[in-house]
């Protein structure tokens, strides 16, 4: 058996197939390369450059592997990129979607794991939230994937397939091995901006709105490790492979960090101050988004293990640096 991992070659599908090749499983990961890496791909991987929406492709490949289950991350992620570019999102994250699902079910693979978003609930507010929470998106990228969603939970009514989509909150940091990390140019994750900013690699940042409704009038967010991350993944994997039911669950800590707190964070842990600047909002950013992550750790048997500010922190600095490293030994 495999595990087929879409979008291996970016962010959380990096870590994701260290994590399952640390875990003994056989992978093999699809990726057209728009914003992964193939050096990305942990080497015992095996990596096929294409298209999710490609029937022909994933097909042979779940064939030839020996797939039994998918773990979906291929998509686009940039919130004011979708509210700029609403029908992009729906073709890459929800069609595509669609187009992988509909391969799954015609070739017998039963088990589907979804990278879901907080975005589902838009402004939630600062009390944790829950799952059967209002699903209220304020962006075509938090539609599109609660359509996603949909369309999971309505083709495993239909055919021999459960699955688990995991509504993540704010990814951040890197792998504490140093093996990956966050590595798109012009990347919009507040701690990634933040470390490159305090490296020198950007000569400022800025700050999107300090009138919200929060303490200190920033946006609040619950920011999780993606090794936690990626070992939620892989337990909710066991969970359906045991014969668990179809499920939705959260992926966050239960608690939130303002912008400012962040910022702050970064430069206590790097050691110097870098240029902020106070900037408007973006449209399609809610003031307050916090998981209440107590179904996954119930069902899931999840117990993070990198639950600190600075901790994430040093990780994604530690990566950071061990990039600019690498992209200077291949120019």
């Amino acid at each position: 058996m495999a595990v087929l991992v879409t979008g291996g070659a970016g962010y959380i599908g990096s870590h994701m197939v260290w994590e399952l090749l640390d875990a003994g499983e056989e992978v093999v990961v699809i990726d057209r390369l728009s914003t992964g890496f193939d050096w990305a791909v942990a080497p015992e991987a095996r990596l096929v450059v294409g298209d999710v929406a490609d029937r022909d492709l994933v097909s042979t490949v779940m064939r030839e592997n020996g797939v039994d289950a998918v773990i979906h991350f291929a998509g686009s992620i940039i919130v004011p990129e979708s509210m700029a570019d609403p029908l992009a999102y729906y073709e890459n994250n929800t069609c595509k979607t669609r187009t992988l699902i509909e391969t799954a079910v015609r070739q017998g693979v039963k088990n589907f794991i979804f990278s879901s978003t907080a975005a589902v609930y838009g402004g939630a507010g600062m009390e944790p939230v829950r799952e059967d929470a209002r699903l209220a998106p304020e962006s075509p990228y938090g539609l599109s994937k609660l359509m996603s969603e949909w369309m999971l939970r309505d083709a495993a009514a239909a055919h021999d397939l459960r699955y688990t989509a995991l509504r993540y909150f704010n990814v951040a940091g890197a792998d504490p091995k140093g093996r990956t990390g966050q590595s798109t140019p012009g990347a919009t994750h507040l701690i990634k901006v933040a470390s490159e900013t305090a490296l020198g690699k950007r000569p400022f940042m800025q700050v999107y709105g300090t009138d919200y409704a929060t303490p200190d009038g920033t946006c609040i967010r619950d920011y999780i490790h993606v090794s936690d991350l990626a070992a939620a993944h892989r337990l909710a994997l066991q969970r359906l492979r045991a014969g668990g039911e179809s499920l939705i669950a959260n992926c966050g800590y239960s608690h939130g960090y303002s912008v400012l707190e962040v910022i702050e964070a970064v430069r206590r842990v790097f050691g110097r101050d870098f240029d902020v600047r106070m900037g408007e909002r973006r449209p399609g950013d809610a003031t307050a988004v916090v998981a209440n992550s107590d179904l996954a750790r119930r069902e899931f048997g999840w117990k993070p293990q990198r639950d600190d500010l600075d901790l994430i922190v040093k990780d994604a600095l530690n990566w950071e640096r061990a990039l600019t490293t690498r992209n200077s030994a291949r120019a």
